[in-house]
């Protein structure tokens, strides 16, 4: 089976973006993206070429669908601001592709990935309450989610759901976590572009299924650079402080 490189949340970051792959450069045969490619950055156009000339097998979030004309009114208003902008900045055939992305659950080699929830996919899987559900209609017993741009997850063992999240990792040390047969999971490898789980550092995952170990990873990049062109283009301003503290 293929190592996957497991993406979330890019929201049109493409530094974060870059970073991620030069970190993660040979430990991966296939990219899988859980979607929110756009949103909140600078550089929507510029990801999703990145996204295509990859051949990244990406499922749609719901700042993709705003972003391509559907949704987008239950915003927070600095959402809905930065998705107006998103909206102006599409090129056409980008536009074309954010419309055309499949929501989840997708198969992937055994595996479902999905946006939010299993059921839901605008829904926060945030708590174990939240993600009891999804852990017992899954049609996978492995399921790779974004949404919260919180690295870790959930499994479920012997009825019982609990949470977990790798240990914060200095430079470019990784987290492997061995997966237990016997439980279900629900993986979310954290967010590339606006992490919140209070690490700026771009987050990833790559996930070897053949070992059936996730390994968690973070790297640093340039977020200066980043807030100076939102700065640019006139994002707001709770989206260009917040970068720099993971929150």
């Amino acid at each position: 089976m293929p190592r996957y490189l497991l993406l979330s949340d890019i929201h049109a970051n493409l530094t974060a973006l870059e970073a991620v792959l030069a970190a993660a450069e040979g430990s991966w045969d296939r990219v899988i993206c859980l979607g929110d490619v756009v949103g909140y950055g600078p550089d929507p156009n510029e990801v999703i070429d990145r996204m295509v000339q990859m051949g990244i097998q990406t499922i749609r979030g719901n700042h993709d669908k705003a972003a391509s004309g559907e949704g987008g009114d239950d915003f927070n208003p600095v959402a809905r601001a930065a998705i107006d902008w998103t909206r102006r900045q599409l090129r056409p055939e980008n536009r074309r592709w954010l419309q055309a992305l499949p929501s989840g659950p997708l198969g992937i080699d055994g595996w479902a990935c999905v946006h939010g929830s299993v059921d839901d996919e605008d829904e926060y899987v945030f708590s174990e309450e939240d993600a009891a559900r999804s852990l017992r209609h899954s049609p996978s017993p492995i399921t790779f989610f974004g949404h919260t741009h919180v690295q870790g997850g959930f499994l479920l063992r012997n009825e019982r759901v609990e949470g977990f999240r790798p240990p914060l990792l200095a430079g470019g040390e990784s987290a492997p976590w061995e997966l237990d047969p016997a439980a279900r999971y629900m993986i979310n490898p954290g967010s590339v572009g606006q992490p919140r789980d209070r690490d700026p550092r771009a987050a990833f995952a790559v996930a070897d299924g053949d070992s059936q170990a996730i390994e968690f990873r973070r790297t640093a990049y340039d977020i200066a650079s980043v807030q100076e062109r939102m700065e640019g283009a006139g994002l707001p301003e709770p989206l260009v402080l917040r970068l720099a503290f993971g929150r």
